[in-house]
């Protein structure tokens, strides 16, 4: 993205008073030598006299003095109040903690402080909590011998917790991620489909991988690489059912998918694919806003990455992302398979 195409987009924000950009840039007004947070109320100036900067300090050096309607020179109450919340949370990451005492803690209430999570970090309380756990647990998984003391030092209370929370976000249980993947048994098929040869693989806990190529070869060997100590064995008649799926959401009548997932991700890349799954068939998005959707607008980036590390094609719609000049882009399968998708659904 261009400097002049950022510019035009954080006008946009500032037309539209949005709170998430006052996280990231303030604006000044040339005529009236005055800068403010993108929120002000304040009555709108010409674009024209409006030049931008990262942070209050860098318009003050400029020579403009800090607006006292929105007072932009000081921390934003709701960047103040989510990093106490955040602090708090890791202060007390082996407790449960409840809404409303949360709430007490940066002086909002339940429901107001369950909002101001899912506006900044796209998550709840609970998600930012179990997240922060999980981080903790996979850094000690790593360090100590035995996986029940990581588990303590992680803040879980009990192995059945701990083990919710472990296929979500290792995508294998702890003792197989201590061992790079060893004894996990990876069944998997490959079909045809109007996109060449296409492969899915699933775990006893979910589908891992969709993936599509020209050669059975090539994706059995991008399988290993990615899975190097598991075993593979091929088993068409148990993944039928899945394979009949994901092809039909393919070449016939709309379908939802709703199979059990089985992948592991960091919980921005599950913020993105959760995103992707929401965008309706036949339509597109693009990069930059996804990024706005999980409240991260300057992510931009980030977003394309979770979208090129997507290891389940059509189940997770990486495809429906384009670029903002209406371009494809990339696509880990090839940009003449993301043609084809699209084509496919919107004709549909």
């Amino acid at each position: 993205m261009s400097a002049v195409q950022v510019w035009d987009r954080a006008w946009q924000m500032v037309e539209a008073r949005k709170p998430v950009a006052d996280m990231l840039f303030v604006y000044a007004v040339r005529t009236t030598g005055i800068y403010c947070r993108p929120s002000c109320p304040s009555r709108r100036p010409l674009r024209s006299s409006v030049e931008f900067f990262a942070t209050g300090e860098l318009a003050e050096r400029a020579g403009y003095r800090a607006c006292k309607r929105c007072a932009p020179g000081q921390a934003h109450p709701q960047t103040q109040m989510l990093t106490s919340a955040c602090e708090y949370i890791e202060r007390n990451i082996d407790s449960t903690i409840k809404l409303d005492k949360l709430g007490k803690v940066v002086g909002l209430s339940a429901f107001h402080t369950q909002r101001l999570f899912r506006r900044y970090l796209g998550i709840s309380p609970r998600q930012y909590q179990q997240a922060r756990r999980m981080e903790h647990f996979r850094t000690n998984l790593l360090t100590n011998d035995s996986v029940t003391t990581a588990m303590y030092e992680a803040g879980f209370a009990s192995s059945s917790r701990l083990y919710e929370s472990a296929n979500e976000h290792l995508g294998m249980t702890p003792t197989e991620y201590r061992r790079g993947g060893k004894d996990l048994t990876i069944h998997y098929t490959i079909a045809d489909s109007p996109l060449g040869k296409m492969l899915v693989a699933a775990t006893d806990a979910g589908l891992c991988t969709v993936a599509f190529g020209s050669l059975e070869s090539e994706l059995e060997d991008d399988l290993a690489s990615r899975f190097p100590a598991s075993e593979r064995k091929r088993d068409e008649a148990n993944l039928g059912a899945m394979v009949k799926q994901i092809l039909a959401q393919l070449t016939e009548h709309p379908v939802t998918l709703e199979l059990p997932l089985d992948v592991r991700a960091t919980v921005f890349q599950r913020r993105v694919w959760e995103a992707l799954r929401r965008i309706p068939r036949g339509q597109t998005r693009t990069y930059s806003q996804i990024a706005e959707e999980i409240g991260q607008p300057t992510a931009v980036r980030a977003v394309a990455r979770a979208c090129a590390t997507n290891p389940v094609a059509v189940v997770v719609p990486c495809h429906r992302v384009i670029g903002s000049d209406g371009k494809l882009t990339g696509y880990r399968w090839g940009v003449e398979r993301k043609k084809k998708l699209l084509e496919l659904e919107a004709s549909q």
